[in-house]
């Protein structure tokens, strides 16, 4: 009888570590799938509003094209960006944005260049849909960011780092500004 209750005495706690360890472990390794799929939901928001740039971006070569002859060349670059394809790395979508970019900064030159164009209300309701849809790129880029930022560091920071460890989470690369966005801007004049 003194044994059983010695081992009773011994067991009982051993037995509660074990079951707290365990509802740690798997409450930590919920979280971090849960951030996981923060990410993901994020990553698609991105994709979302890339789509509609790009559609946008065709639309206004439609426009732009019925007054613009000469400018057929610019105009054709511009329709061949090609969006990223389903599964595409951030790296591929940073760098369609970057080619998207380009295209918005031409299609600006040349509209510079038409008054009429500029003058024609369907195309500045396309330009006030341009600026909306920059707006919620910017808000996608802000919330993936978010979103890694705080995963990147629940897989980095100790305890749960031993977890993602074991369960082989990676860290995640940023969505990062163009690099000529990152230099200062020259006001002189």
């Amino acid at each position: 009888m003194d044994g059983l209750i010695l081992f009773l005495i011994i067991a009982i706690p051993i037995l509660l570590l074990v079951i707290i360890f365990f509802a740690w472990y798997i409450s930590t390794l919920n979280r971090l799938r849960r951030y996981k799929i923060k990410v993901e939901e994020a990553e698609s928001g991105i994709d979302v509003a890339l789509t509609k740039r790009f559609d946008l971006l065709n639309k206004m070569v439609q426009a732009v094209r019925s007054y613009v002859k000469h400018e057929r060349d610019t105009l054709e670059s511009i329709v061949g960006l090609r969006q990223p394809g389903a599964g595409a790395s951030i790296a591929e979508k940073q760098d369609c944005m970057d080619r998207l970019n380009s295209g918005f900064a031409q299609m600006r030159v040349i509209v510079e260049n038409y008054p009429d164009l500029k003058a024609n209300t369907n195309f500045l309701k396309m330009q006030d849909a341009a600026r909306d849809v920059e707006e919620n790129l910017q808000a996608s880029r802000r919330i993936y960011n978010s979103n890694v930022g705080r995963y990147n560091m629940a897989i980095a920071v100790f305890p749960s780092s031993i977890v993602a460890k074991r369960n082989n989470f990676e860290k995640l690369d940023m969505f990062k500004a163009e690099e000529r966005k990152r230099q200062d801007v020259d006001l002189t004049v």
